[in-house]
C-alpha cells in the first residue's frame, strides 16, 4: 500500500460531518504537513475508495472541492497535483485579522463592543452544529489598522471548548493566538462568503464612514483538522478599505481568490 495511504486517518461513519468532507480535511492535513509535497500527484481516486471504504463518487466530491480551494489541480489523463502556488499564500491561510495585518506592515488594533456567554442563533446553532441548550461566547470588535477602523467582527464559538475563555481572555488581543496556544485548537481551513452591500447607521458610525457607503458583508465558518466547524463569523468591512481578488484560470486550474486590504 502507498505510504501516503496508509497514513490516512480511517473515517467516522454516522458522524454529522459529510465523508466527502472528512476525506478533504484527511488529504488537506498531508499536504499542509508536507507528506504530499508541491507538484507531486495525490492517491487516485479508486485507490483513496478502497483504502477507506467510500465510494468512488465521495472521494472525486473530496478532491472537487480541494481543486475549488485551489490546493490541487487535475490534469485530463494524468491525476490531480499538489498546487505548489496556491500554497504559498493559500485562500487567506485561514488568518486571524491580527495577522493578516501585521502581514501587511499595520498594526492590528482591536476596539471590544461586546464579549459574553449567551444563547446562539438558529444560524448559528446549524452552523456550529450545536446541541439543545449549548451556549456559545460571542465576541463582537471593531478591527483597526493603524487606528482606522477597517471592519466590524462578531465572532461565535461554543462554550464548550473554551469554557474559561471569558475570564483569562483580553478580546483587545488576538483570538487565534490563545485558542491555539491555550486550547490547542488550531483553525485550518474555513468556508467564506462576501457579499457587497450599504453600510447602515450602526456600521457608518462605527467605521466612521457616511451612511449608505459602500461595504462588503463576511460570512466564515472555519474548521479544525477533523473538520468541525470552531467558529462563525459575520462581519462588515469598508468598501474602500478592502477589495475582493480572484485569480482566474482554465478549467481544473481553479485558484480562488480573497478579500485583501488595500
Amino acid at each position: 500500500m502507498n505510504i501516503k495511504m496508509a497514513s490516512l486517518p480511517q473515517l467516522t461513519h454516522g458522524s454529522f460531518i459529510p465523508l466527502y468532507r472528512q476525506i478533504q480535511q484527511r488529504l488537506l492535513g498531508q499536504i499542509q504537513s508536507g507528506a504530499l509535497k508541491p507538484g507531486e500527484p495525490i492517491p487516485s481516486a479508486q485507490e483513496i475508495a478502497a483504502t477507506l471504504g467510500v465510494s468512488q463518487m465521495t472521494v472525486r466530491q473530496a478532491i472537487k472541492s480541494l481543486c475549488e480551494l485551489g490546493v490541487v489541480y487535475s490534469r485530463q489523463g494524468k491525476g490531480t497535483f499538489v498546487s505548489g502556488i496556491k500554497l504559498e499564500k493559500d485562500f487567506r491561510q485561514v488568518l486571524s485579522f491580527t495577522e493578516d495585518m501585521k502581514a501587511r506592515g499595520s498594526t492590528p488594533r482591536s476596539r471590544v463592543l461586546s464579549f459574553d456567554a449567551q444563547q446562539p442563533s438558529a444560524e448559528v446553532i446549524e452552523a456550529l452544529h450545536l446541541r439543545a441548550g449549548e451556549k456559545i461566547i460571542r465576541l463582537k470588535r471593531i478591527r483597526q489598522a493603524n487606528s482606522v477602523p477597517m471592519g466590524i467582527e462578531c465572532s461565535s464559538l461554543p462554550l464548550r471548548v473554551c469554557p474559561d475563555l471569558l475570564d483569562t481572555f483580553d478580546p483587545r488581543n488576538s483570538l487565534y493566538e490563545v485558542l491555539a496556544e491555550r486550547y490547542g485548537i488550531n483553525l485550518v481551513v474555513a468556508d467564506e462568503v462576501a457579499e457587497a452591500g450599504l453600510a447602515d447607521a450602526e456600521a457608518a458610525r462605527l467605521l466612521r464612514i457616511a451612511e449608505g457607503s459602500p461595504v462588503f458583508f463576511f460570512k466564515r465558518i472555519s474548521y479544525v483538522q477533523n473538520g468541525q466547524p470552531i467558529e462563525h463569523v459575520q462581519s462588515t468591512y469598508r468598501g474602500d478599505r478592502y477589495k475582493i481578488v480572484n485569480r482566474l484560470t482554465r478549467p481544473n486550474v481553479g485558484l480562488l481568490g480573497s478579500p485583501q486590504s488595500m
